[in-house]
């Protein structure tokens, strides 16, 4: 394995996580940092709570797209071990974005395209696993949660690759540690449910 192309997967994974699609449609598009209201998360979540579910999927197609290049640069390089590594960097980049101050989402968004890129049996797997727990709780939380514990699950179930394993792995625990106050608040029965606001006009 080259170091070299190692390097410039992981530089690229993580640069390009680091790309908020949550605060360029937030700040662009209606003017506003989405940090500062809601949740105060920079995720799909908090975008559909603030600016409608419009902005929310906007913000998951461009997490995942951005997860995508990671991945299939890594992929063309490296294979698996590529794979794995320009996914693990890409979801660092997101959670912790050097281009914004390291306030990022929670990994849920590219998680879901690195379930997809590790098989796309894992892929269906969380997203049902995802669906079922937030529609009977209420709480895209609980969903994400359940969802990212699934992801290894599947994939040991699928029998896939050791990177695409330690991928797994590796998005699962970011994931949880990025909703440690959500697992407080659903723990203490505080967690609120999900409703996603009315669409709001972006600026002229």
């Amino acid at each position: 394995m080259s170091l070299v192309k190692f390097l410039i997967v992981i530089a690229a994974g993580y640069l390009l996580g680091s790309l908020s699609s949550s605060l360029l449609l937030s700040r662009f598009g209606w003017g506003r940092d989405v940090r500062k209201h809601g949740s105060g998360n920079a995720g799909a979540t908090n975008m559909a709570r603030v600016f409608g579910l419009g902005a929310g999927f906007a913000t998951l197609a461009g997490d995942m797209l951005k997860a995508a290049a990671a991945i299939w640069l890594g992929y063309r390089l490296l294979g698996d071990v590529g794979l794995a590594a320009g996914g693990c960097a890409c979801i660092l980049g997101h959670c912790f974005p050097v281009f914004h101050q390291f306030r990022g989402g929670k990994g849920i968004s590219v998680g879901a395209m690195i379930g997809l890129a590790i098989d796309w049996r894992v892929f269906v797997g969380i997203v049902v696993v995802f669906l079922i727990v937030a529609f009977l709780t209420k709480k895209v939380s609980a969903g994400s949660l359940a969802a990212s514990v699934s992801i290894i699950v599947f994939a040991l179930v699928f029998h896939v690759s050791t990177p695409r394993l330690i991928l797994a792995i590796f998005a699962m625990c970011l994931a949880i540690f990025q909703h440690r106050s959500n697992i407080k608040r659903l723990a203490e029965g505080t967690e609120a449910d999900f409703k996603a606001a009315e669409p709001e006009k972006k600026k002229k």
